[in-house]
């Protein structure tokens, strides 16, 4: 039962043993550290019973494998104190070897570095007992030179034995071991001669194959001067311009790539003799009417007569106008502005446009072709038939004219004070060429109603004549009454009258 206990701890050591006499170019380190071992607090026993803790000794061997992880593989010993039973205190001498993986949190180089680790070991114990044992730990290490370092480490230790859960304590140094100090430095190699063919192996290209000096020391089957590991034919004496390879009829074809390599060819033939039976000059090979003379432009056969009643250098079969001179880009038909669609289809046929508008061209490239865009060179958008909409700021400056133009009571006399404002909306006509603007007029309740629809006539009209005094087309603007038939607050009050006493100013496209 014991052998079987100690297979894992032999397939442990042998496991180390071929991790740890491998090569790595990495920092190693020997490891000394002296333990305090708890087996008891785990067991059965008082966590604050430091009597009862032992002390131990452990020396191990670190290897970096990376800049966070290292391998770690102590050996321990030492005596403990375990409570077999709730009164009888033992001690035992214990002996372990771990192989644990350790992660740094710190580049290798750091003043403090802290750790966490994990493995696996196997403890003996006096008397014969061996246990598996997992250890879990954290630690820190303080460099104190470049190879010396001050390192601290506490394991929880998982037995899968019964009543073997412990706690292991060390502190101790990590003494860093240049690459080659534990191993012997490799011997210069002898300089010789394997093959004996005169040149020494450490300028010889082929040292292990006798070859004459000038190829560098590698054979030439062939002798054609040329070194086999370089001659794609080297059973056969050939030229170098074909690496290695010959060219028995001189066709300029090295024989591997011929595939009449006894017959003068060409290259567009693979190294065969180009035939033309029919001796329109065109090679058997590629023509496609070899008993047929024909041209070189039809693949060798004859030229077909191709009907085209316009002229147009299109024939019938691919004109879609036949019987009208057109061009290419338009399939044969007639295309004016020469946009690639035919006047027939093209919406715009004397400017070029875009196949996408049907011809017509976008010229200020807002998405709407020219022939539906009221402002073709002014980007705007297509809810806005393709005008600039109103700024806020113009759009705000409307709204206030609407409330701001006053006119004398009960008469069409614009007071003068309302100039600077008529004087904006004119500034906005001119800014906005495109726009047209309509003039209302709207009065309160207050009088008859027939006197009110004249007076918010003449009012808008005289706006209109202010505005078109200044410049702007009357062919822009248009002006209508309303009265009282149109309020847009209450006429009970005084606020309400004076809300409705108004002349707005709508533009739009036109």
């Amino acid at each position: 039962m014991k052998k079987l206990h100690l297979l894992p701890l032999l397939c442990l050591c042998l496991v180390t043993s071929v991790l740890f006499g491998q090569n790595y170019p990495l920092q190693q380190g020997l490891s000394v550290r002296g333990l305090f071992m708890d087996y008891q607090s785990q067991n059965g026993g008082n966590l604050t019973e430091f009597k009862a803790y032992h002390h131990g000794f452990e020396l191990g061997f670190q290897k970096e494998i990376s800049n966070n992880f290292n391998i770690y593989v102590p050996f321990k010993t030492g005596v403990v104190t375990h409570h077999e039973t709730a009164i009888n205190c033992l001690h035992k001498t214990v002996y372990g070897l771990d192989a644990q993986l350790q992660y740094l949190f710190q580049k290798p180089e750091a003043v403090v570095t802290p750790f966490v680790l994990g493995g696996i070991g196997g403890v003996l114990e006096e008397g014969g007992d061996i246990n598996m044992q997992i250890p879990l730990g954290l630690g820190l290490q303080f460099t104190l030179a470049p190879r010396a370092r001050l390192v601290w480490q506490s394991e929880y230790r998982v037995s899968l034995a019964e009543n073997r859960n412990n706690l292991h304590h060390g502190i101790g140094f990590i003494y860093g071991i240049q690459k080659g100090e534990m191993m012997d430095k490799p011997k210069e190699k002898a300089v010789g001669d394997r093959d004996g063919d005169g040149l020494e192996d450490d300028l010889d290209l082929c040292p292990d194959m006798a070859g004459p000096i000038e190829l560098n020391g590698c054979p030439d089957k062939d002798g054609d001067g040329i070194a086999d590991y370089k001659d794609k034919c080297p059973n056969y004496v050939g030229l170098a311009a074909f690496d290695g390879c010959p060219d028995s009829d001189g066709d300029g074809i090295s024989d591997n790539d011929d595939e009449c390599p006894n017959m003068a060819g060409t290259v567009e033939n693979k190294g065969c003799p180009s035939l033309d039976r029919d001796e329109d000059g065109v090679p058997d090979a590629i023509d496609k009417c070899p008993d047929t003379k024909g041209t070189a432009s039809n693949d060798g056969c004859p030229e077909v007569k191709v009907m085209d009643k316009d002229g147009d250098g299109i024939a019938d079969a691919d004109d879609r106008c036949p019987n009208t001179k057109g061009v290419a880009s338009a399939n044969g038909c007639p295309d004016r502005d020469g946009d690639g669609v035919a006047d027939s289809a093209d919406k715009c046929p004397s400017l070029a446009g875009l196949r996408t508008f049907n011809g017509c061209p976008d010229s200020d490239g807002d998405g709407l072709d020219d022939s539906r865009d009221r402002c073709p060179n002014q980007a705007g958008s297509v809810d806005n038939n393709g005008c600039p909409g109103l700024t806020v700021a113009d759009q705000q400056t409307l709204e206030v004219a609407m409330r701001a133009v006053q006119f004398d009571t009960g008469k069409s006399t614009i007071k003068s004070e309302s100039y600077s404002v008529l004087n904006q909306v004119v500034d906005i006509m001119r800014r906005y060429p495109n726009y047209s603007i309509s003039i209302e007029g709207h009065t309160d309740n207050v009088g008859s109603s027939s006197l009110n629809q004249s007076l918010s006539e003449k009012r808008a009209k005289a706006c209109y004549d202010y505005i078109a005094s200044r410049g702007i087309s009357s062919s822009r603007l248009s002006y209508a009454g309303y009265g009282e038939s149109r309020p847009v607050s209450d006429n009970s009050t005084e606020t309400g009258r004076k809300l409705n006493r108004r002349v707005e100013f709508n533009a739009r496209v036109r």
